[in-house]
């Protein structure tokens, strides 16, 4: 069986599980008689976890392969959401979460596996534009099926999830052949997560990439965790219209990464190109996100949504790309660095958007041109840098 069906089937059923449980998990954890607050530490928790096991993990996938960690991860979310069905009071949901976040490596790995097996650079930017496209169409149908789960009980919905991610666990075991051919073994590996980060800031060929994936982290959570009260506060539209919004800018996303990316845009940009342009529209966008006129906030959507889908896949491609033999641990770092903005991103949007409904959406503009000016900068750098290396090839011809 082809490897890149296998990983790709194993992140669908990954993510279709992430995707059941979204509309239903507030409401279960209501039932237990807390407050919305304590719905939201629960997000927040996993981040926190998942901030410290991913970049683990993904040194660990660098020294010992992709399957095993993979593996490892599966089980880990299938334990987890079993844990969050069966759970009797407040404190075994936490469990759970905490529990799925403590190897949370599965997405990462699933992009490090598809690194592996790409031939060139093209290759391996299509293959996470088709990881983020497969993401895409998850999250479009797995909340119609929790929906209709969630009609047969509050808790049958995360035991479908438990037992999916049990039988991925299996086919992943029988089916995924290793990526990772040529491990080092003599890799060290730190249970600090702090220690792949600081590699990173002493890289100066990765660091103006992880300043900008940072950055671009911290829009997207300031905008989603706003973006439903927002859609009430200014334009007084509630749940429906908020998930009408959420699948159209899914069916961008899966169009752009699964079509446009490997069909359109690889083929007449640069990647270094792409990450300018694109970062450009994603600015833009949030600040016409932030107005009182409909159709203008639409056209602003439209634009985050088609500027992140190209900019997620892209930058990620040029910081592994430049990671050598680290592209596991690199990968780990990159999800770390995007759990903390997960975590620092809501607590941003609410103290803004209580300031002024409209902050949350200017400032994440603001950061978007911050990124901008770093991108520019350091393609200038890294262009000087590329004729800087013809120029000695060329010597060495002579």
């Amino acid at each position: 069986m082809n490897k890149k069906f296998i990983i790709i089937a194993t992140v669908f059923i990954d993510v279709l599980g992430m995707g059941i449980i979204i509309p239903t998990l507030p409401f279960y954890v209501e039932s237990f008689g807390v407050s919305a607050f304590v719905v939201t530490l629960l997000f927040c928790v996993f981040s926190f976890f998942s901030f410290f096991s991913a970049p683990f993990l993904g040194a660990l996938s660098d020294k010992i392969g992709r399957r095993p960690v993979m593996i490892l991860s599966i089980c880990s979310t299938a334990l987890g959401w079993l844990i969050f069905a069966s759970a009797k009071n407040i404190w075994f949901l936490f469990l759970g979460r905490i529990i799925d976040g403590l190897a949370a490596g599965n997405f990462s790995t699933a992009q490090s596996y598809l690194t592996d097996i790409a031939k060139d650079e093209k290759e391996r930017t299509k293959n996470l534009g088709l990881i983020g496209a497969v993401f895409g169409v998850a999250f479009i149908i797995g909340p119609a099926i929790g929906g209709l789960l969630s009609k047969v009980s509050a808790t049958f919905p995360f035991w479908c999830v438990g037992i999916l991610a049990c039988l991925n666990a299996v086919n992943t075991y029988f089916n995924l052949p290793e990526s990772h051919l040529n491990r080092n073994k003599e890799h060290k590996i730190s249970l600090n997560p702090f220690v792949p980060i600081m590699r990173i800031l002493k890289d100066k060929k990765i660091l103006p990439g992880f300043s900008v994936w940072f950055l671009f982290g911290l829009a997207i959570a300031v905008q989603q965790s706003v973006f439903a009260l927002y859609l009430g506060k200014v334009f007084s539209l509630g749940a429906f219209a908020s998930g009408l919004f959420m699948t159209g800018t899914g069916i961008i996303i899966i169009l752009n990464q699964g079509f446009l990316l490997p069909k359109f845009w690889l083929n007449k940009f640069k990647e270094r190109d792409l990450e300018l342009f694109m970062t450009g529209v994603f600015a833009i966008g949030f600040l016409l996100l932030s107005t009182s006129i409909l159709g203008i906030f639409i056209i602003g959507l439209i634009g985050t949504t088609f500027g992140q889908s190209i900019l997620r896949v892209v930058l990620t491609s040029q910081i592994v790309g430049n990671s050598l033999e680290r592209k596991g641990e690199t990968l780990g770092a990159m999800t770390a660095v995007m759990s903390l903005a997960m975590i620092i991103g809501p607590l941003v949007a609410g103290a803004l958007f209580v300031s002024h409904v409209k902050w949350p959406f200017i400032i994440s503009g603001i950061l978007s041109l911050i990124s901008l000016i770093i991108l520019y900068y350091n393609r200038k750098r890294m262009n000087k840098f590329d004729l800087q290396a013809e120029a000695q090839n060329d010597q060495t011809i002579i």
